[in-house]
């Protein structure tokens, strides 16, 4: 992308030379890796490192070469011959079992099984007793419960809790409820492929939990759901949209071909076809098309659970299984903020250090944060304890996103363990302790930290999770800046949100001194052609802040001091120079941000309001850390 602008456009990119003395970036010295943590120092010194810059290939994502028998036997199942005719014609049946104990490095959440064992499911905060939930597919629950109720995912929570001695009563319980009252496969949120794929793996992956008393008939009833939904997604995979759900489908399939009998033509047959939905669902970056961070944790915890499964069955994995795993795990390292714990992006809460941590240990991967983030979208500078997180892409496509947000070129900062500058999130959480009223403000351009014209998002917010028109355009460019006394780095990206409707581009500057103690920002407005729109129209340019960020107002009403809850301090300032400098006004208002749990807290905005001409405007400020 050509640049409109040269360095000498940046009237706060000067004060780099403020500052004397070394502030090159410091190269990482022995025991100062950022990713060793306690979880991940558990693995194996002699696991895998895979190099960031690993692109997507075309051979990761096609099925591995089989030879002339199978590929007639994974006809063969497709068309709908039986597994057992084509792996023993000549023999009878075998009787349904789990041929394998499979152990999954994967671990929940161990406080929501210990809610579990105490009588009800904890969800984003809030409990529900077992005995007041219904079972039932059509039934309506918040968003959060129905998920973890259907695909099970509650049993990956209860096994974390306790040795499996302790949890069986409890699973037995919830699995029977749930058998009561979905006994043949049916329509609604417990047959939906992602929820049925997710179910199948829990079941099988947690087999010794559900499975283990031989009194009574819930072993024989879930042993006959497991044969059910094998077979059911057998049929159905196929026929759902291409993402996280078909992958998940598909991954199921393929897992009871390997822990079933006569599983083996519905492996092939599901390997072939999770192979290729792998490739629907991740860009050539390793980034999930939804852009989501908890997507991506969830392919990543899928493939981990598959990857546990082939070998409890002493079955050697395709490559391209191995291999999409290691790509996904650099592109969610590139959100973790200083303190572990995740950005909040595309609706998720600020997904906690330990929960991170835990999974990157799962995988055995070892490797850097992502550096071409073509796809993926969030750019990241990292200068000493500041990092800073950037969305310098277009949002997810309607039929990629989750719960997709209008937060184009929104960024993140924080100073070591406090973040400075954030975004709400938490919509994908609404129902529980966010107030399902607020969600969908949540997925809102006003609540991520970028400039909102008129008061409308840049891309339209549909419900359920779905994005309409907006920005489809986003030009970005990173380059390296050299001052005689410092250097520093600097992210430009527009995008075409505003165009259609205003007639105007939004491009932002970030540029990142390489010591991490000052930010300097440009909002540029530049008109879609020569003859600009005459009028005016408002606008707001939004700095939600960290939680616990104490915030000042400079008596000038032109900045601010903010105290970070670990003590440091960082200043907040508007340029005094510029056409529309002296029309600018900087306010303090009310925010909330969301944690990881899915708990709002009360925070604070600084919201810098004005008007401007529709031929376009320049706004330029400066986040700078004074100690």
């Amino acid at each position: 992308m050509e640049t409109l602008f040269s360095n000498n456009d940046d009237p706060l990119v000067d004060e780099l030379s403020e500052d004397t003395g070394d502030q090159s970036a410091l190269p990482l010295g022995k025991g100062e890796d950022p990713l060793r943590d306690e979880a991940s120092d558990n693995t194996s010194e002699t696991t895998e490192t895979v190099e960031p810059s690993r692109a997507l290939a075309l051979t990761d994502v096609v099925a591995p070469r089989s030879s002339a028998g199978e590929a007639l036997i994974r006809m063969a199942y497709r068309m709908g011959v039986p597994g057992h005719t084509l792996s023993a014609p000549l023999r009878r049946p075998q009787a349904m079992r789990i041929l394998a104990t499979v152990e999954s490095p994967v671990r929940g959440d161990r406080a929501a099984g210990t809610a579990l064992r105490a009588g009800h499911f904890l969800i984003h905060g809030v409990k529900t007793a077992i005995g007041q939930v219904d079972f039932d597919s059509n039934a309506r629950l918040s968003p959060g419960l129905e998920r973890s109720l259907h695909s099970f995912g509650w049993l990956f929570d209860l096994a974390a809790s306790a040795p499996r001695a302790d949890c069986r009563a409890v699973a037995e319980r919830i699995t029977g409820l749930w058998l009561d009252a979905n006994p043949v496969p049916a329509k609604g949120a417990a047959w939906n492929v992602e929820h049925t794929g997710l179910r199948l793996m829990a079941w099988l992956v947690h087999a010794p939990i559900v499975l283990a008393n031989h009194e009574g008939d819930l072993k024989p009833r879930l042993l006959g759901a497991i044969e059910d939904t094998a077979n059911w997604l057998d049929r159905k995979a196929a026929r759902a949209g291409a993402g996280f759900g078909q992958v998940a489908g598909w991954a199921a399939v393929t897992a009871a071909g390997l822990l079933l009998p006569e599983g083996k033509p519905r492996r092939l047959y599901g390997e072939a076809a999770l192979i290729k939905s792998l490739g629907d669902l991740v860009a050539e970056d390793g980034g999930v098309l939804s852009r989501c961070p908890a997507a991506q944790m969830d392919a990543i915890a899928l493939l981990t659970n598959l990857l546990a499964c082939y070998e409890a069955a002493e079955v050697e994995p395709p490559r391209a299984l191995i291999v999409m795993r290691e790509l996904l795990v650099p592109p969610l390292l590139s959100l973790r903020h200083g303190d572990g714990a995740l950005g909040n992006w595309q609706g998720q809460g600020a997904i906690s250090a330990d929960r991170v941590a835990a999974l990157i240990a799962a995988t055995g991967v070892r490797t850097r944060p992502l550096k071409d983030v073509q796809h993926w979208g969030f750019q990241r500078l990292s200068a000493r304890e500041t990092i800073l997180q950037f969305d310098a892409a277009p949002p997810p496509r309607a039929r990629h996103a989750r719960m997709g947000c209008a937060s184009t070129l929104a960024f993140e900062l924080s100073d070591g363990g406090s973040r400075v500058v954030v975004n709400c999130g938490g919509a994908a959480m609404s129902g529980g302790q966010v107030p399902a009223r607020i969600g969908q403000g949540l997925r809102a351009t006003a609540a991520h930290s970028t400039l909102v014209l008129d008061n409308a998002n840049s891309t339209a917010v549909l419900l359920h999770g779905k994005l309409g028109k907006g920005a489809e355009l986003v030009e970005t460019e990173t380059r390296e800046l050299t001052r005689q006394h410092g250097s520093a780095t600097r992210m430009e990206a527009s995008h075409d949100g505003y165009a259609a409707r205003f007639g105007l581009t939004h491009r932002r500057v970030l540029t990142l001194r390489d010591d991490g103690h000052q930010l300097a920002g440009e909002d540029i407005l530049v008109p879609v052609s020569r003859k600009g729109k005459r009028g005016k129209i408002g606008f707001a340019i939004r700095f939600h802040l960290g939680r616990g960020v104490e915030a000042h107002l400079s008596d000038d009403g032109r900045g601010a001091s903010l105290l970070l809850p670990n003590g440091r301090l960082w200043q907040f300032r508007l340029a005094a120079d510029g056409p529309d400098a002296s029309n600018l006004k900087l306010a303090c208002e009310d925010s909330l941000w969301v944690d990881g749990e899915g708990r709002p807290h009360g925070t604070e905005q600084l919201v810098i309001e004005g008007m401007t001409s529709r031929g376009g405007g320049q706004f330029s400020w400066l986040l700078k850390k004074m100690g």
